[in-house]
């Protein structure tokens, strides 16, 4: 997803990558037809330079984030417990969504901001219950994620909608 400043747009990235895996400067956008999770991957003629353009978060989920925490050993031991027996869901609200190098605000509530990075898995359509085997069917790609906590309120909280879920405390990003 990017802008130029009107609204945003899907679109798909061309042109040489540098050693350290980021588009040349002369890469360009091709212009895609709506959104490609609805629509397919449909190109258009329209092509934008990729300095033209701001990347946005590359999806905006259609109605919430599923993340898992505590799912390392060395991550359950800083926050003082054992890896769970089965992966500990939380949720972050779709509004916690910023694009890369969007600002993320510092809310009065916390003193103890962090961040974690993350590998995001983008899921391609509305599913449920989607035997393992078949997981890859419903992937439509990987993306960076910034699960950014405040971790007094997850402490304070026992649980953490509140900790986790604050506008801009998701940043995805820059591409899937």
């Amino acid at each position: 997803r990017f802008t130029t400043g009107d609204d945003p747009q899907f679109g798909v990235i061309t042109g040489d990558i540098d050693d350290l895996g980021q588009p040349a400067d002369d890469s360009v956008v091709t212009v895609l037809r709506g959104d490609p999770l609805y629509t397919g991957i449909e190109p258009t003629d329209q092509q934008v330079r990729l300095a033209d353009a701001r990347l946005l978060a590359p999806v905006i989920p259609r109605s919430k984030v599923v993340a898992i925490g505590k799912n390392y050993a060395a991550h359950a031991a800083e926050m003082g417990g054992d890896l769970p027996p089965e992966p500990l869901m939380f949720l972050k609200p779709n509004t916690s969504v910023v694009g890369p190098g969007d600002p993320v605000f510092y809310p009065r509530q916390t003193t103890e901001l962090h961040y974690e990075g993350e590998l995001a898995v983008v899921i391609g359509r509305i599913c449920r219950d989607v035997p393992a085997e078949q997981a890859t069917d419903v992937i439509l790609g990987y993306t960076v994620a910034n699960d950014v906590t405040a971790r007094d309120l997850q402490r304070s909280d026992g649980q953490w909608a509140r900790a986790k879920g604050f506008d801009s405390f998701c940043p995805l990003g820059p591409w899937i």
